[in-house]
């Protein structure tokens, strides 16, 4: 029999001799070019390779040296996911009582916030093979191919789990709404229900729970709405554990989990940076240490100090200072729009300016940086209003001082609306207890602008009964481009 390179050079020598022929071969071309096409599509040594998993993504790779002592600010999660894992450990026990083993664990919350790092731990519990794919990973245009890569997935994981001496396996699967969307949103392409229904299949376990080696799947999602029921009903997912954005006491855990190991100067109050970081995820803390490092690299300093700590928090909040050179005018105007924000915020509440500035940062051209309450999950409407109040100082200090209003206050007007309709939403204006789906548009447009003209009517009196300490401020952040919320303070007295 011929081999592949003798039929192909046979093919070449001919296509050669038609044209010396005279013979016009573009069809012939074209079809021997789908031929191929085709042919090595559906051949497995051949095309059909790219079809499967990449490397790193299909191999099972050994369990990473996390710990659920790795793993800061989340402790009720932690403590469900070990909950959870405990009847995979405890195996003898789970059989004399009959306990259906595990098969699914879902964890869902933010970006950012440790789920994989949670995975890695529970794998490293259990002692299991661990492996980390994206459900971006399994989707293809081509009909099978997903679901193929899934049979692959889950024949792999056990292999390498019996190769290892181990009778569990993890799976954890990132952006699983990717992969468990709802069926029948393609209506256009079934590729997508096919790859979940193999994955409904794996989990199901047809080949019985006497397989020496047993698959945990742990599956992240930010979006639970998105995935499809047959996922989350028991025998699938049979745990939800929520991995939300740690509070106070989490973020100064993280934050000696990342600092651990660096050299820190001794005036570095790690309770003072958890406070000050309210709403930062584990890899926003991660980033800020990391950023307060490089900015003392920059100036060769030995220890990390609090300003860099400072400044790393404003570079993650903001972004890169920027060399954006405004005129004297656009200063000008920057510094009474910074300043009037920063003199509501200590009049609703005293202590609370962390820093202001007129440097460019990011997208904005300067901003007042606010030091966060302690953590605060129910608001009430003077609350509400106090942040409007806030929101709204900017633009009536620059009407106030300068005689008109500019573009840069559009984003403080977002923030008014989103707050003003917060009140209305939450029945805590003059409508009462509604129903924001019924709500008349204008009557609930009406109640929103009397919100907001009561608020922007408050901070004008405000800006006008201390209009010496307001221009003494602006003068001097103009001087200087940047205040600590100290220095602000001793400027202006107690308001």
């Amino acid at each position: 029999m011929l081999s592949r390179e003798s039929l192909i050079g046979m093919s070449a020598a001919f296509i050669v001799f038609l044209i010396a022929r005279g013979v016009d071969v573009t069809p012939l071309l074209m079809l021997g070019g789908l031929g191929l096409l085709f042919y090595f599509a559906l051949d497995p040594r051949g095309l059909g390779k790219r079809f499967s998993l990449s490397r790193g993504a299909g191999e099972v790779q050994a369990t990473a040296p996390v710990t659920f002592d790795d793993v800061g600010g989340q402790e009720v999660a932690k403590r469900e996911l070990l909950e959870a894992l405990q009847f995979v450990r405890d195996t003898q026990t789970v059989e004399h009582l009959g306990i259906r083993p595990l098969r699914g664990i879902l964890l869902v919350g933010p970006p950012g916030t440790g789920k994989t790092l949670l995975a890695k731990a529970a794998a490293h519990r259990v002692g299991a093979s661990f492996v980390a794919v994206s459900g971006s990973q399994f989707i293809e245009m081509y009909a099978g191919v997903g679901a193929r890569r899934v049979r692959q997935l889950f024949k792999k994981a056990r292999e390498q789990a019996a190769r290892q001496g181990r009778n569990y396996a993890v799976i954890f699967i990132d952006e699983l709404e990717v992969l468990g969307a709802r069926r029948g949103q393609h209506l256009g392409h079934l590729e997508y229900d096919q790859t979940l229904n193999e994955l409904l299949v794996q989990m199901d376990g047809l080949a019985g729970d006497q397989e020496e080696v047993r698959v945990l799947v742990i599956g992240a999602t930010n979006r639970p709405d998105l995935l499809d029921p047959a996922l989350l009903r028991p025998g699938r997912f049979d745990r939800t554990v929520r991995v939300d954005l740690p509070d106070k006491k989490g973020r100064l855990h993280i934050l000696r989990i990342h600092c651990q190991g660096r050299p820190l100067h001794p005036e570095v109050r790690l309770e003072e940076i958890a406070k000050e970081t309210y709403g930062f995820s584990g890899a926003h803390l991660e980033n800020l240490v990391n950023e307060a490092a490089i900015l003392a690299f920059r100036e060769g300093a030995r220890t990390i100090e609090p300003r860099h700590f400072k400044e790393g928090i404003e570079k993650v909040m903001m972004g890169e200072k920027l060399d954006r050179s405004p005129s004297a005018e656009e200063k000008e105007r920057i510094a009474y729009h910074e300043t009037g924000h920063a003199l509501l915020s200590e009049i609703v509440r005293p202590g609370s300016v962390a820093a202001v500035t007129i440097t460019s940062r990011g997208q904005a051209l300067g901003y007042m940086r606010q030091m966060p309450a302690d953590d605060t999950y129910l608001f009430t409407k003077q609350d509400l209003l106090d942040q409007i109040a806030v929101a709204l100082a900017g633009a009536v200090s620059e009407e106030v001082f300068l005689g008109s209003r500019s573009t840069g206050s559009v984003g403080d007007f977002e923030q008014a609306v989103r707050l003003a309709e917060r009140i209305v939403d939450a029945g805590l204006s003059d409508l009462g207890i509604v129903n924001p789906q019924t709500l008349n548009p204008e009557t609930r447009h009406d109640e929103v602008s009397r919100i907001l003209c009561a608020q922007e009517e408050y901070v004008r009196r405000c800006l006008e009964g201390l209009r010496e300490r307001v221009e003494k401020a602006a003068a001097r952040l103009i001087e200087e481009e940047r205040l600590s919320g100290e220095a602000f303070r001793r400027l202006i007295g107690h308001p």
